[in-house]
């Protein structure tokens, strides 16, 4: 499989090429050159397979040729080693818990299979920095995930004060480490801005050919395939625990993904720099049946702005209790544009688009537990409040992405359930263990020196 850039302005390259440079020469984001659609006969066999199972049939065609099979199952069964559970919460409505991983957000699943699969495709004694900024969750998930792997170096930057404690202590957690010990090879810095300037600075430093030159360098952000089409997975595993619950394969195969009928599903996305929803529109091109998508978004509406009015006006994000979707100018709708040929009317038939305050943010958390006993973060809470705000063709049924477990934001949720969240093991050992806060500038200068030390 080739990859190609989305501005069409460098030359196709391999999948190892695309995801050890994460960004393209020209600017552009990486997408694949073709995305082959799945057989009828194999989408009928999904309730049968194992979440091991789909994400190597997922993943299969975009690194053939580049992995030895048994490397590539290894890859793969190692990062995906926890549960992806389909949990019924009222009458056609599901969430799917991406909260199950080490770091507890959906982040783990995509960045377990790109540290595997990086470790796996290097060659060489020379490290690679992986940079990486974070609005929440991403830099917890990558932090864990590249933790400890040989001939990496990870430097996350985060906004200064606008992310959770949870979250902090998640990213901090391994700044204490000595440089030169086995698993040194973590550094999380806070910067003075938002996660915009973190994405900028993120940006400036792959766009510094002298820097390049001196450090090599990847993205883990979704900006980078290789964190993007593991996010594939996950869409056509929770197709498959539906179909598997009912019974029925014959929802999977045999008829369009653009057929809203009974049998189709609908899934509500919750969206910040919309690498999640690109995945789960690349899922429906390979042939998954999805009658329609729900982009949800806090405050920060760019996208759904667009879909309302056709002009895409990227802006500063503004702070919400829904941190990780505060972003102003998401990086995948690049992407989603080059999916859709750059055509409006064309994304609308797929994408609806909603955002959501925080004030009913809030008021759903404590509704849906005083009405269902079930718990949700605050990202949750809008894609769940997207899914049952949907008012097209009534789907066989509508599945929510629950992105992020409700402990690591029990600063908002426990004051409005009355009740305290037990803590995971993972967050409480993050908690425990030393926080040192490595503070910085929102210059590039100040990232520079970081990268160079």
């Amino acid at each position: 499989m080739r990859f190609i850039t989305t501005r069409g302005q460098a030359p196709p390259v391999s999948f190892k090429t695309a995801v050890f440079r994460g960004l393209a020469p020209d600017g552009g984001l990486y997408v694949p050159e073709t995305i082959e659609r799945w057989p009828a006969a194999e989408l009928s066999r999904l309730p049968r397979r194992t979440l091991t199972e789909i994400g190597l049939r997922v993943l299969r065609p975009f690194t053939r040729g580049e992995l030895d099979a048994t490397v590539f199952e290894a890859v793969v069964a190692a990062a995906l080693d926890f549960e992806i559970p389909l949990v019924p919460i009222e009458p056609d409505v599901y969430a799917l818990e991406l909260f199950h991983g080490p770091t507890l957000a959906f982040k783990d699943v995509g960045a377990r299979v790109m540290a595997r699969l990086m470790a796996s495709l290097h060659e060489g004694d020379a490290p690679l920095t992986v940079l990486v900024a974070t609005s929440g969750d991403t830099g917890g998930a990558v932090a864990h995930a590249f933790h400890g792997v040989p001939f990496t170096r990870v430097v996350v930057l985060y906004p200064d004060g606008r992310i959770s404690p949870t979250q902090e202590a998640q990213l901090t957690m391994f700044n204490g480490e000595a440089a030169g010990e086995a698993c040194g090879n973590v550094r999380a810095y806070a910067v003075a801005g938002s996660f915009d300037d973190c994405h900028r600075l993120t940006r400036e430093a792959f766009g510094d050919a002298e820097l390049r030159d001196r450090v090599p360098m990847t993205s883990a952000n979704s900006v980078n395939v290789g964190r993007l089409l593991p996010q594939m997975i996950y869409y056509f595993h929770a197709v498959a625990q539906l179909a598997a619950a009912a019974g029925d394969s014959a929802p999977l195969a045999g008829r369009s993904p653009r057929d809203a009928g009974p049998d189709r599903v609908v899934f509500c996305t919750p969206s910040g720099n919309f690498g999640n929803l690109t995945a789960g529109l690349m899922a429906r091109r390979a042939g998954l049946p999805v009658a329609h998508f729900v982009a949800a978004t806090n405050i920060n509406d760019v996208v759904p702005e667009y879909l309302e009015t056709g002009r895409f006006q990227p802006r500063g994000s503004v702070q919400t209790i829904a941190n990780a979707m505060d972003v102003g100018h998401p990086s995948n709708f690049e992407r989603m544009l080059w999916l859709y040929g750059h055509s409006l009317d064309a994304m609308r038939a797929d994408i609806a688009g909603v955002r959501y305050a925080d004030d009913q943010v809030r008021d759903t958390i404590k509704r849906i537990f005083e009405r269902c006993g079930y718990l949700l973060d605050p990202h949750s809470a809008i894609a769940y409040l997207g899914i049952t705000g949907w008012s097209g063709p009534r789907p066989r049924a509508g599945i929510f992405l629950a992105t992020a477990h409700p402990a690591k934001f029990a600063e908002i949720v426990e004051p409005l359930v009355g009740r305290s969240i037990p803590k995971p093991r993972p967050l409480a050992e993050a908690l425990a263990r030393p926080r040192p806060i490595l503070r910085i500038g929102a210059t590039l200068d100040a990232v520079k020196e970081r990268l160079a030390g």
